[in-house]
């Protein structure tokens, strides 16, 4: 038998004042889903969210599915959620306050096992217009650093109130949130693009660099919006298209033929994209900058692209003037002169 004061620690009841669950070894829970849903949606309500070209609200959480739970465990404490959550945004431009746009910006993985960089935010808008697609960008470019500026709040705010009671205190310990566990896996960094001439199959490819200007009889923001709004490049190309235009937003023209990622966009003035044909080598992508400068009555277009297969240069310089910029001088009427 063991002596006084010797025995397993889970059953030394006096170095505690009620003795209830021991040392915290037993395994005791808390369901904090309602708590959360509550918190969310005082706290994703009323953002207001402002640029130079117009302003946006957020003005309702559609939904929140999920749920989220504390939990101790041997005298440590375990944060575990996961909600999709789903916020209804409206706006209007500053040229036209009259014309109101709604959307939505859904989180679609908040969760324990995601750092807050890496949860990801998709927005949406109703209508196809060119004022509708302005305020996606701005709801992309300022309301998703906002709306996880609070849910950084509520991260905070649930291992404050459910670290209260849930570790009871132990002899010459009287913090409990010293306890608390981070469960989300330790971050990577992300794997960056070598800006190198080869292939992922060992031999080196030989690349050249293209470089176009072109004229085109419109506004700087109405080129921009047609290079960028999915129905407009729908229209020029004639054929399905996938635009997504925002940073990281993928894009897929002619039947997946052309494909790649957008890696910059600045309103009427910038393009750059992550581009490839579907028959160039696996995994190799030319990076292409198109740069937008207004002129008196017509837009300059400046087209630079670095790393295109060598024996794919003529063909991919063809493909732009034929299948692009004609093509979009026919469908908009972009060859006639501004009045």
């Amino acid at each position: 038998m063991a002596k006084w004061g010797q025995g397993d620690p889970r059953w030394i009841v006096e170095e505690r004042a009620d003795a209830t669950n021991v040392n915290n070894w037993h395994w005791t829970e808390r369901n904090a889903t309602g708590w959360s849903k509550n918190l969310l949606e005082s706290i994703l309500v009323d953002l207001m969210i402002e640029g130079e070209l117009g302003t946006c609200k957020t003005t309702k959480v559609i939904e929140i599915t999920g749920d989220a739970s504390a939990n101790n465990r041997k005298g440590k404490l375990f944060f575990f959620y996961e909600f999709v959550i789903k916020i209804k945004w409206s706006g209007h431009t500053i040229t036209d306050p009259d014309t109101k746009c709604t959307g939505t910006i859904e989180v679609v993985n908040l969760s324990d096992e995601y750092d807050l960089d890496n949860v990801d935010i998709v927005v949406e808008t109703k209508k196809t217009t060119k004022e509708a697609y302005v305020l996606k960008d701005l709801v992309i470019k300022r309301g998703i650093p906002l709306v996880k500026e609070q849910l950084a709040i509520y991260l905070k705010k649930l291992k404050e109130e459910f670290s209260q009671g849930m570790v009871l205190p132990r002899q010459n310990s009287s913090n409990p949130s010293e306890n608390v566990v981070n469960t989300k896996p330790v971050a990577t960094l992300p794997v960056q693009v070598p800006a190198v001439k080869s292939s992922n199959h060992g031999y080196k490819i030989a690349t050249k660099k293209l470089t176009l200007s072109e004229e085109f009889k419109t506004t700087c923001d109405d080129l921009y919006f047609t290079l960028t709004n999915p129905e407009r490049v729908k229209a020029f190309t004639d054929n399905t298209a996938i635009v997504e235009p925002y940073k990281g937003g993928k894009f897929s023209l002619f039947n997946g033929n052309i494909h790649g990622q957008y890696v910059i966009l600045e309103q009427n003035k910038k393009i750059v994209q992550k581009w490839r044909l579907k028959g160039w080598p696996d995994d190799h992508f030319s990076v292409v900058t198109m740069e937008l400068q207004e002129q008196e009555d017509q837009t300059q277009l400046n087209l630079s692209q670095v790393e295109i297969p060598s024996d794919e240069f003529q063909r991919t310089e063809e493909g732009w003037r034929k299948h692009y910029f004609e093509c979009m001088k026919m469908k908009f009427a972009y060859g006639v002169r501004l009045l």
